[in-house]
């Protein structure tokens, strides 16, 4: 049977069995399904799913309103804000002015400190918390992240630069790679976006984030000790061993202890408000307000008492006023420009994984989803005017967005009420800095660390998964003794393994029927599953049969085939017919288990597997394959070597089939 055409097998069956005749129908309802769509139609799509506001077909007749114009679609889908602006209340503005103000209190001084670590002069920090938040609040989709320079990205970008250009002999060159590296880094975050490259981010698992945040926050810590000991000489190196080397060599040489009781003072002071606001909500302006009420008192402190006469560092000369622009400053032919653009693609990958794990938190809470593509456009495109406008590399704090949500922001109007006052800010109040102790900024960034270590998920990550822990703690020691570079490095190629691993070794499960039902699932998990006599149902666990794991799904199968033969002849009854279930199992909402594509490796494996069944007069049948695996199997002329009898929509009617007398002599 199976080696007649379809035309004629549909004419003979019909007349001879109606339930075979449906049964053939249904196949060619399988066989004869749209061919899926070529790559460039998907690259189309796919920019379109992101500039384009989704579900909009450029009409609403159910609802009767007139045609949206492609135009007018493409910048609701580029500039949220034309979409949720239309309604935007007094009321919401009373919330947002109250949060941006909040956070534009906590941005001021951290923005400094920031800037200190990235080795720049501090109104870079400043600028990069003008600018960038603009940018976001009209390209954005999250309601809640507060945007602006963040202790990681800046140790990224000071730890990788100042090995191609020393920021002390020789700022000038300094401050124009970190601007090419920022206008690297949002052209990446651009293109991951508009090409929905998200994934690529998705190389730095949540379990290395951990442990790169905790060996980064360590490592910025330590690093704190220049500002708040007032060492003059510090190591340019990252490491941990390096950094306590240059401290123990400062101590017993020339170092300040008034920086020190200062600083430490009022990391007392911002860390006693932290618990404060933790212990009652109603003084979560609290916290906010410490570290710039840190910075008053302090310069107030030292200005009165000509401290810095005495040993004192503080910030000196401040530049204020409006951004200033960069765009010759960009060195896009110079001789480090292909170091500037790896860096910039590290900075952006940290960065959006940072920004989108801060805005998908807080949007859970708040019962809205966050689109990842179209936070990473307008990452990519405030980063990139970001660069012609004297900022740094920005990105979502989560400190400050915290700050943010407890302040009730209503939309990202805050950020630019945050914006705003920091423009100000650099207008009127940057002269009245001078004065401000270097070792207040380093109490400021120790102050943050603490949200960066997280012991308890580290736990949780070693309770769940080993290989996971082990990606995490990789990227922790790579970080803490080597560099930030190593433990990135190291973070990815455990991950990395670990995909390869489990792609080249994929799980294959052997399915048998529910009493009473047409459900199949795996017999392992549930023991009360039967299996059917003469018959072996085997799910394949992997979302490609490819190169890389087609011969060991084979062998194994085969293997399985052979064993399963020996049990059912011992029980006088010997295996008739193997069916390759290749449908999709939803395990979460944007999980899935099965089959989804196939190369020409993976169709050479099931040719050479029918071929061994064949010989040992075992039958092969496909059920419920995808699209993009039945049209490649009809383009390898798999499908003519099968048969179309052996093609089945679901893995109850290929086992009603096989059970069937003429089927399993035909």
């Amino acid at each position: 049977m199976a080696s007649l055409p379809p035309e004629s097998l549909c004419l003979e069956v019909q007349h001879l069995n109606p339930e075979v005749a449906r049964r053939m129908e249904r196949a060619q309802w399988v066989l004869n399904s749209p061919d899926p769509p070529g790559i460039w139609h998907e690259l189309v799509g796919s920019i379109k799913e992101t500039v384009f506001p989704r579900g909009n077909k450029f009409c609403s007749s159910s609802t009767k309103q007139p045609r949206a114009s492609p135009a007018a679609s493409f910048l609701k889908g580029l500039f949220p804000i034309l979409s949720w602006g239309r309604n935007y209340k007094a009321s919401k503005f009373k919330n947002d002015l109250m949060a941006g103000l909040t956070i534009a209190s906590l941005s001021i001084p951290q923005s400094i400190g920031y800037a200190s670590l990235a080795k720049l002069d501090p109104q870079y920090g400043l600028y990069t918390s003008v600018v960038p938040p603009l940018i976001y609040a009209v390209m954005g989709s999250s309601r809640e992240i507060a945007v602006g320079p963040v202790a990681v990205v800046s140790l990224l970008i000071s730890s990788m630069c100042q090995r191609l250009v020393d920021p002390v002999a020789d700022p000038v060159a300094y401050r124009r790679l970190v601007f090419t590296v920022t206008f690297f880094t949002g052209t990446f975050q651009a293109v991951f976006g508009f090409f929905r490259l998200g994934f690529l981010v998705d190389f730095l698992s949540h379990a290395a984030i951990v442990g790169f945040m905790g060996g980064a926050a360590i490592v910025i810590g330590l690093q704190q000790l220049k500002g708040l000991l007032g060492i003059s000489k510090f190591t340019t190196k990252t490491d941990v061993i390096s950094v306590l080397e240059a401290v123990i060599r400062s101590l017993h040489h020339t170092w300040y202890p008034l920086n020190f009781v200062l600083g430490c003072s009022f990391l007392i002071f911002i860390l006693v408000t932290r618990f404060i606001g933790r212990r009652n909500k109603k003084f979560f302006w609290l916290p906010a307000l410490a570290p710039l009420l840190s910075v008053i008192l302090s310069t107030l402190i030292v200005y009165l008492t000509k401290a810095d006469e005495h040993g004192v560092k503080i910030v000196k000369h401040f530049r204020g006023g409006l951004n200033p622009s960069s765009v010759n400053q960009l060195q896009l032919n110079g001789p480090h420009v292909g170091q500037a653009a790896k860096i910039g693609l590290i900075c952006a990958v940290v960065a959006l994984t940072e920004a989108i794990a801060v805005g998908q938190t807080f949007a859970s809470i708040k019962g809205y989803r966050l689109d990842g593509n179209k936070e990473m456009v307008a990452m990519g495109c405030m980063n990139i005017v970001g660069s012609l406008t004297s900022c740094y590399a920005a990105t979502g704090s989560f400190s400050r967005t915290a700050v943010n949500f407890s302040a009730g922001c209503q939309t990202a109007v805050s950020n630019i009420v945050m914006a705003i006052t920091v423009l100000i800010s650099l207008e009127l109040f940057t002269r009245l800095l001078y004065f401000t102790p270097i070792a207040i900024l380093a109490s400021i960034i120790l102050s943050a660390l603490p949200g960066l270590i997280d012991i308890n998920e580290a736990y949780n990550i070693w309770k769940v998964d080993k290989l996971d822990f082990l990606a995490c703690f990789g990227a922790f020691l790579g970080v803490l003794f080597s560099s930030v570079e190593t433990g990135l490095l190291a973070a990815v190629t455990i991950s990395f393994a670990k995909l390869v691993m489990n792609s080249i070794r994929p799980g294959t499960e052997e399915l048998g029927r529910l009493a009473g039902t047409d459900i199949f699932c795996d017999i392992s998990q549930y023991p009360m599953a039967v299996r059917i006599r003469g018959i072996l149902i085997i799910r394949i666990n992997a979302g490609t049969l490819c190169f890389a794991n087609a011969s060991f799904i084979r062998q194994r199968i085969m293997r399985w085939a052979a064993e399963e033969d020996e049990l059912e002849e011992n029980a006088k009854e010997r295996i008739h017919a193997l069916i390759l279930d290749m449908s999709i199992v939803f395990l979460f909402v944007d999980s899935v288990a099965g089959l989804i594509n196939i190369d020409t490796s993976g169709i050479l494996a099931l040719e050479e597997l029918h071929k061994k069944l064949d010989a040992l007069d075992i039958k092969l049948g496909v059920a419920n394959p995808r699209s993009q695996v039945i049209h490649k199997l009809k383009l390898g002329s798999f499908v003519d070597k099968l048969g179309i009898g052996w093609i089945f929509l679901t893995v109850s009617e290929a086992v009603d089939a096989c059970l069937a007398d003429k089927m399993l002599g035909a």
